[in-house]
């Protein structure tokens, strides 16, 4: 076990020529299959998806927590890269993003955890006391029943088999013991005031999650994008949303960023 990693430490596929993309994947699942749908766009840019601590080849930290993976993926920005992010990696996405601004050319997150951006609204709360009592009780869940009922509550696309794949189990046990990405204080001002192009893209199966989008467009000053057919699972639709991302960022590159659409 690592407690002082740096990018250096993680275990890191690199794919593609052209303007560097930094994709960070989301909790349960690796790089790879998060971003299975999107290796295509090696074809237009260079690809750089790390591993979270972990995951695949990554050493693993105490517990997954955004706020010690933060510097990890602002440090892979380099001089400067485009930055993704799906579910907590999004949250990690918008936390690193305002470590280092200046090493960001645009940021595109898909439905982050970070609910508290919307408290308030009665379906976001009652979508956090949800989560709360699922983790106040994991301990007496086995993974495979945790893992579903983690998955049903984000709207997941993904199937959960009954015997779990050890790479599936590692995953479960992984989410189980992660800080939950609803307590992230994500520093919305400091976002808001940067310069760089912005895109929240949503599902449009939570009402939920697209409470807090619409929020965290609206105090970002973000383009807001809507993707539907897979849930939560957002890059999974492939095409549609290697589109979308493609559009947006080849905008940025020209430096006119377009509506998504």
């Amino acid at each position: 076990m690592a407690e002082r990693l740096t990018a250096a430490d993680l275990d890191v596929l690199r794919l593609g020529e052209g303007p560097p993309v930094v994709l960070v994947h989301g909790s349960i699942v690796e790089a790879r299959r998060t971003w299975r749908h999107q290796l295509v766009l090696a074809e237009h840019w260079s690809l750089c998806l790390p591993n979270r601590p972990g995951f695949a080849g990554s050493p693993p930290l105490e517990r997954g927590d955004f706020e010690a993976e933060a510097p990890l993926i602002a440090e892979l920005l380099g001089d400067g890269a485009h930055l993704v992010g799906h579910s907590y990696g999004a949250v990690i996405a918008l936390l690193a993003a305002a470590q280092r601004p200046e090493a960001v050319r645009s940021l595109t997150v898909s439905e982050p955890g970070s609910l508290r951006v919307a408290a308030g609204d009665p379906l976001v709360d009652a979508t956090i006391a949800q989560g709360e009592e699922l983790y106040r009780h994991r301990a007496e869940i086995p993974p495979e029943d945790f893992l579903r009922l983690f998955r049903s509550g984000l709207h997941s696309a993904h199937e959960t088999p009954e015997v779990l794949p050890e790479w599936l189990e590692r995953g479960a046990r992984h989410v189980m013991e992660e800080r939950p990405p609803w307590e992230a204080d994500i520093p919305l001002d400091r976002l808001a005031a940067t310069t760089f192009p912005k895109l929240v893209i949503s599902g449009d199966h939570s009402p939920a999650f697209e409470r807090v989008c619409d929020v965290l467009a609206e105090r970002l000053g973000a383009r807001r994008g809507v993707i539907q057919g897979r849930g939560h699972t957002i890059p999974a639709t492939g095409p549609p949303y290697n589109e979308c991302l493609h559009a947006f960022l080849t905008a940025c590159s020209q430096g006119t960023p377009s509506h998504p659409g």
